[in-house]
């Protein structure tokens, strides 16, 4: 039987995690960060600057370069994605499924959202 932590580790296993400091240099190279927290929950907890706000339920469609509900920014496979939530679970999740999708160089933040608040503070 697989458990969701047995999930939770395979999708990390492939996962080059940054923490805030690594990625908010990725964001400076290109890297672009998605929060997919729900609106409640960003309310709550605050604001990413400069993150796309894309909730976990939509995250394939709206970042697969061959969906039909793409994004601008889903340009093609090579686009680096940072995905966040708020501790860093689920986003590993999603992160792994864009890999599925093709797309290489997605990733999530380690430690989701927190651990950014943590680093640099509020907005």
């Amino acid at each position: 039987m697989t458990t969701i932590a047995d999930v939770l580790a395979a999708a990390r296993a492939r996962l080059d995690r940054p923490g805030p400091k690594r990625a908010a240099a990725m964001v400076e190279r290109g890297a672009i960060l998605v929060d997919t927290r729900p609106g409640w929950q960003r309310e709550q907890e605050g604001e990413l600057p400069g993150a796309l706000l894309i909730e976990r339920n939509h995250i394939e469609w709206r970042l697969d370069p061959t969906s039909e509900a793409r994004i601008p920014q889903a340009t093609d496979h090579d686009v680096s994605w940072i995905v966040v939530c708020s501790e860093g679970y689920s986003s590993s999740l999603a992160a792994a499924s864009l890999q599925d999708l093709g797309l290489h160089n997605a990733t999530d933040l380690d430690g989701g959202y927190q651990a950014w608040k943590k680093e640099f503070g509020t907005a």
